[in-house]
C-alpha cells in the first residue's frame, strides 16, 4: 500500500516530552500492524528538541535523514548527522536536539515488545 505525502496525517507537538519548541510529526502509514505504535517522519526546527524519556515494553528506532544535532543515549550526549541510526530498547531512555542551522529530519518507529 502506498501512502502519498498528501495523505499523511500531520501533527504539531509543542514541548514534546518536555523539550523545546514545536516538533512536527507526519504519520507515514494510515494503519499500523499491532506490533507498531509509531511510524513517523519527525522534523525538529533549529533549537527544537524532544525531551529525555524512557521506553518501557517497546523499542524506538531512529534513522536521521537530514540535518544534524545531538542525542542523549541513556544520559550520554552524542553528536548525530544524516545517515546515522539509533535504537533505544525497553528500559532505556533518550532525547533529541537540533543543534544545527537546518531542520533535523528523522524517521522513527516504535516497536512493541
Amino acid at each position: 500500500m502506498i501512502t502519498r505525502s498528501s495523505e499523511q496525517a500531520r501533527s504539531q507537538r509543542p514541548n514534546m516530552r518536555g523539550g523545546n519548541g514545536t516538533v512536527e510529526l507526519r504519520a507515514l502509514a494510515p494503519e499500523l500492524p499491532a506490533m507498531l505504535r509509531l511510524f513517523s517522519r519527525i522534523e525538529l526546527a533549529p533549537g527544537c528538541s524532544i525531551g529525555y524519556h524512557v521506553h518501557e515494553n517497546e523499542t524506538e528506532l531512529f534513522y536521521f535523514v537530514s540535518g544534524n544535532g545531538r542525542v542523549c543515549d541513556d544520559g550520554n550526549w552524542r553528536e548525530i548527522s544524516a545517515g546515522d541510526a539509533m535504537a533505544t530498547p525497553s528500559g532505556h531512555g533518550h532525547a533529541v536536539e537540533n543543534t544545527g542551522s537546518e531542520p533535523l529530519v528523522l524517521v522513527a518507529a516504535i516497536v512493541k515488545n
